[in-house]
């Protein structure tokens, strides 16, 4: 997609054939054509030409008559492509010369003054920034009411105890509602990154023509700003060339990714019979074709595996720039495929992860079962040796992991151990060391900032739905 590779529509000759004695091999049109994938950009290819005739007509470059037929045509064309009524032609390779032989046809010689002082480069550029300009609205959108279903889940289960896990291993009791609105913290920062990607994308290349600027006296300023940009890009060569917004879009994308397939790996762990914390809807469950008993959590294993579409298509735009010489090369072409793919894909997992937490629930007693194994008070314990025998945290660390060792021995929970017991390791532990035994008052007590107390996550939830909602 190039200003040096046009075939005029309906025929064998192209608009760049006074140079060439025979036309394009076969094999050559294949894999020089894009109309396959880049005709999604029609709205923003149109709405671009749109903004470009308007301004030609304000530097008095083309007549007031000419663009008057230029943007009829124009909302034409959007209408036959909106109701399916536009034959796309292979031959005449993208989007941008199908819309511009389209416009021939309707208008006459008016549509050869339209591409005046720009360039399929700058209008490339310009039609993607506005394409990934409008994905990172949607985008946000989803991620918004993602958002918004865990926070609700998580007002719901600010009491609800759970264990915490480091290495797989219960570690500390938690609430679920906490646990959740990690994810939310998470999803924020996603929803950052794409904002950042958006404002710096926010700069229009077109009228940076195919690689210099043009000697038309055109205003820039005024095109810019009739699409919605902050400006035009500065410099023309980096405009043409520039495709940051890409690969920005594209980390962003994968970095929310991954955090959607931790989430769903975790849904599926506690989704399994031998965990049990949470049941899944039937909307979001599939069965077994041989095993009637099965309910399995396929929406989340599939996020889980379409992240790494994502992740594939960031790699591959990254090794599609990285040895680029300026200005355009026709490599980049191949920008659009993985952008358009990631872009869908996510948009995909954050509507499916949207449908299972919204019709998910919670197991509320095989998580209270969960936390009464394992130990899982045992940095109370030593917290409590320190607040109150004032004994060092490492001493106090040594102390625990002695108790530990002896309910374990015993088959017993450190709550089970009798005062003599502890008091056989540290003969100066009292009886309120019971007072802290509990999953409970443990979690009760972790009222520190950003800490696991359901009065903590009860605030924190009001705190990020104003945030984030």
């Amino acid at each position: 997609m190039t200003d040096e590779n046009t075939k005029s529509r309906g025929n064998t000759s192209t608009m760049w054939g006074g140079r060439f004695n025979v036309g394009p091999d076969a094999v050559m049109e294949a894999i020089n054509a894009s109309i396959g994938f880049d005709q999604r950009l029609y709205a923003q290819d149109i709405q671009g030409s749109k903004a470009h005739a308007a301004m030609l007509t304000a530097c008095h470059i083309i007549s007031a008559e000419d663009e008057a037929q230029i943007q009829q045509g124009l909302d034409t064309i959007l209408a036959e492509i909106e109701t399916g009524d536009f034959a796309f032609s292979t031959a005449l390779e993208d989007i941008h010369m199908n819309v511009e032989s389209r416009l021939a046809e309707l208008i006459g010689d008016a549509a050869g003054r339209l591409h005046t002082a720009r360039s399929r480069n700058d209008q490339v550029a310009t039609d993607l920034k506005l394409w990934v300009r409008d994905s990172i609205d949607g985008l946000d959108s989803e991620f918004r009411r993602l958002q918004a279903a865990m926070i609700d889940m998580a007002e719901q289960h600010a009491a609800t105890i759970m264990p915490g896990f480091t290495h797989m291993q219960a570690a500390q009791p938690v609430t679920f509602g906490h646990h959740l609105l990690a994810y939310v913290e998470m999803l924020g920062r996603d929803r950052g990154r794409l904002a950042d990607c958006r404002a710096r994308a926010n700069q229009s290349p077109l009228g940076a023509a195919a690689l210099a600027g043009t000697s038309f006296a055109i205003d820039r300023n005024m095109t810019a700003t009739a699409m919605g940009f902050d400006g035009p890009a500065t410099n023309s060569m980096d405009a043409v060339s520039d495709r940051d917004f890409v690969l920005e879009l594209l980390s962003a994308s994968a970095i929310a990714g991954i955090h959607l397939s931790r989430l769903a790996e975790e849904i599926v762990i506690w989704a399994s019979a031998q965990f049990g914390f949470i049941r899944l809807s039937d909307g979001f469950s599939t069965g077994s074709s041989i095993m009637p008993q099965k309910r399995n959590p396929d929406a989340a294993e599939l996020v889980r595996g379409k992240v790494g579409r994502i992740v594939g298509s960031l790699n591959t735009m990254l090794v599609v720039m990285k040895a680029l010489p300026m200005t355009y090369g026709k490599d980049m072409q191949e920008d659009k495929e993985p952008v358009f793919d990631a872009v869908d894909t996510l948009g995909l997992c954050l509507a499916a992860m949207r449908g299972m937490i919204e019709g998910m629930e919670a197991n509320e007693e095989k998580m209270q079962d969960a936390v009464s194994s394992g130990f899982i008070t045992a940095t109370d314990l030593a917290d409590w040796l320190v607040r109150t025998l004032d004994l060092p945290f490492r001493n106090a660390h040594h102390v625990t992991g002695e108790l530990v060792k002896l309910a374990e021995g015993r088959g017993l929970g450190l709550e089970d151990l009798s005062l003599k017991d502890m008091q056989s390791v540290e003969e100066a532990i009292t009886e309120d060391v019971f007072s802290v035994l509990g999953v409970e008052n443990s979690v009760a007590s972790r009222t520190s900032f950003g800490g696991t107390s359901p009065e903590n996550v009860k605030a924190a939830a009001i705190a990020a739905r104003k945030r984030f909602l």
